[in-house]
């Protein structure tokens, strides 16, 4: 990974620079190679000289976007199938480590505690892991990222609370971190069914790693709240209603979501009924 260094300035600069870059195996790497050096505590926090923070990330030519409701839904049970949705995975992993990268860019700034960075680089980290392991296992079953359409909901979720770090936290992995925590475990075992064990092997590194961005997200959640003096439960329902479209979509992952600090006084209130 040597030879990447010279453009990290600073953690910011470092998040920055990986964001805005439009090659995926640069993007990981500067990921990666940041929060490495950020634990090392060789990195500052921020540097005059970062580049400014962009509005959209860096990506390639391919896969065009696509409005979610113009996804072909596929069997698993074909290659096809288990391609796209391995694909699917892969575009989801690619906005996860701009997201985490973004949530460190955008808010260095502001007045939080350097382990919200020890945090957020850590997830960085995992879902550049995550990208690569998912990218690595379309190629062996003769496909690549790019070859299908993807969606943009998640980028737009970002730049709907770019400004309110609590309204982030609320979005990003209370709403949509958790929700792979929901559907993740029916997906391995279809996996398994089909016989391809190499991909419910990758879900299951994905899941237990998941668990964890979900819980760093509940943390400073609850941390914001009560800094603010404000009931989270409460002001999680409130920020969801007024960032999010749509409902959230049952059935829960109650156990796993309770793991990592998200009880269902949470989200249970806002379940298809209640975003009308």
């Amino acid at each position: 990974m040597s030879g990447s260094s010279e453009t990290i300035t600073s953690l910011r600069g470092g998040a920055i620079a990986a964001i805005r870059s439009a090659d995926l195996d640069r993007k990981t790497e500067l990921a990666q190679e940041s929060a490495n050096r950020w634990f090392a505590r060789t990195l500052s926090l921020r540097s005059p000289l970062d580049p400014p923070l962009a509005d959209r990330p860096g990506r390639p030519e391919k896969p065009q976007l696509v409005p979610p409701k113009n996804m072909e839904k596929r069997s698993l049970h074909t290659l096809k199938g288990r391609i796209a949705l391995l694909h699917a995975i892969a575009h989801i992993e690619l906005n996860a480590v701009d997201l985490a990268l973004d949530i460190v860019a955008r808010f260095a700034t502001g007045p939080v505690p350097n382990s919200f960075f020890d945090g957020w680089m850590q997830v960085a980290f995992e879902e550049a892991k995550h990208f690569r392991m998912v990218r690595a296992r379309l190629r062996e079953l003769g496909a690549d990222y790019g070859d299908l359409p993807a969606h943009d909901g998640l980028w737009q979720a970002a730049h709907a609370t770019r400004t309110d770090l609590t309204a982030r936290l609320a979005v990003v992995p209370l709403i949509l971190e958790a929700r792979g925590l929901d559907v993740t475990p029916a997906l391995q075992a279809k996996m398994r069914e089909t016989g391809d064990l190499e991909s419910a092997a990758i879900l299951d590194v994905i899941y237990n790693d998941e668990k964890g961005h979900v819980a760093v997200g509940a943390k400073w959640f609850r941390f914001l709240c009560a800094r603010e003096k404000r009931d989270p439960a409460r002001t999680f329902q409130e920020l969801v209603r007024a960032n999010f479209r749509g409902s959230l979509k049952a059935p829960f992952n109650d156990i796993a979501r309770a793991e990592a600090g998200l009880t269902p006084s949470f989200y249970r209130s806002l379940t298809s009924t209640s975003n009308a």
